[in-house]
């Protein structure tokens, strides 16, 4: 079983990993209701893969006969200035994801629990992805500003941050 610190630290992850779905499926519902369907559909995909993150993170402690301690998420982010403040606080949300990813890995490290930094190995390489992803959208929202629908016309031929391997 994975050391105690560890199995806190990542109760403390599966709840952020649930934050991030509740907060990206109320930026798909602040997008839906300005009829941006290609930002909401996106959204809501992201909303997807964070639980998916979870579940993951649930199932790695079922599987070590480690406690899975469910807590609660805040309330998401409702309202935004104008049509990129989403994609800054997603962003950001991605930023304070990888670091918190980061220091399971060091906690994983200084309780020399290598399989447990083995598990982490996949959501660092996904962190990475993550944060392109949102970082690529948002300069296309800050360079489309003036014109935003060219941002949904970007979502509908191209997937920001997608591997091409």
């Amino acid at each position: 079983m994975p050391s105690e610190s560890f199995v806190d630290a990542l109760n403390d992850q599966i709840a952020m990993e649930f934050a991030a779905a509740h907060q990206y499926t109320a930026i798909a519902a602040y997008y839906a209701d300005k009829t941006w369907p290609q930002l909401s559909a996106f959204f809501y995909k992201q909303a997807d893969e964070e639980r998916e993150h979870a579940l993951k993170m649930v199932n790695y402690l079922l599987d070590t006969n480690a406690p899975v301690k469910m807590r609660g998420v805040d309330q998401p982010v409702n309202d935004f200035d104008d049509h990129i403040a989403p994609i800054r606080h997603a962003l950001k949300q991605e930023q304070s994801v990888t670091v918190s990813i980061s220091n399971l890995v060091k906690v994983a490290r200084e309780t020399n629990d290598y399989r447990s930094e083995q598990f982490l190995d996949w959501f660092l390489e996904e962190q990475t992805e993550e944060e392109s992803s949102m970082s690529d959208l948002l300069d296309i929202a800050e360079r489309t500003a003036s014109v935003p629908m060219l941002l949904e016309e970007y979502l509908s031929r191209e997937t920001p941050g997608a591997k091409t391997d």
